[in-house]
């Protein structure tokens, strides 16, 4: 099986990078899409390693994309494989890191814990119209209250102004009748106190 060729990479040079669980690789990945090739780029941790350097040997690598875990089982030897690099190397005590996908789990219930409600949203231009038009409702129907209330207030002081006067004519009737008795009076006790003094003077003269 040494001088076998199963796949038509350099098998020596991938061999040779000694990918192993704990590393952080990127994986530079051949996409057929609508008769093109395009290169993706998937850059993770490797959670294991399998089949050491066989021909069937695969890698599994992990990344978070928009807080979604994502895993992909890699082939070593895959021709659709443009490019393998290790961007960093960490030391590990075991060979398999599956507890990473229960420790995110954990911290992600952490995060969510300290996590509040929220609604807040922007306006739609459907949502400002409406929002315009009540605001146009309620100003009409408090300037029609107002209205209402400035009327009934000025009625009010008409009926005040009607009434006042006739009580004022009311009132002064009878002082003015008063007015006009007295004179009458004084004019009527001058000749009788005239007479008074004439007949006590002819008295004297006696």
């Amino acid at each position: 099986m040494a001088g076998v060729q199963v796949s038509p990479v350099n098998m020596e040079e991938r061999k040779s990078l000694g990918i192993r669980a704990g590393d952080t690789v990127r994986v530079h990945q051949k996409i057929q899409d609508k008769g093109k090739t395009r290169i993706q780029i998937f850059e993770g941790l490797v959670l294991a390693r399998k089949h050491g350097n066989e021909p069937g040997a695969t890698f599994t690598v992990r990344k978070v994309a928009s807080g979604v875990g994502v895993e992909k089982i890699f082939p070593l030897y895959s021709p659709l494989i443009d490019k393998l690099e290790i961007v960093k190397r960490a030391k590990v005590r075991q060979s398999k890191l599956y507890y990473i996908r229960e420790k995110v789990n954990r911290e992600i219930k952490r995060q969510m814990r300290r996590m509040s409600l929220m609604s807040l949203a922007t306006e739609s231009g459907a949502e400002a119209s409406a929002r315009e038009a009540e605001e146009a409702k309620v100003a009409e129907a408090e300037a029609a209250k107002v209205a209402e209330a400035e009327a009934a207030a000025k009625a009010e002081e008409v009926v005040v102004a009607e009434e006042a006067p006739v009580e004022e004519e009311v009132s002064e009737t009878p002082a003015e009748e008063k007015k006009e008795e007295a004179p009458a009076e004084v004019v009527e006790e001058t000749p009788a106190a005239e007479v008074s003094t004439e007949a006590e003077t002819e008295e004297k003269k006696d």
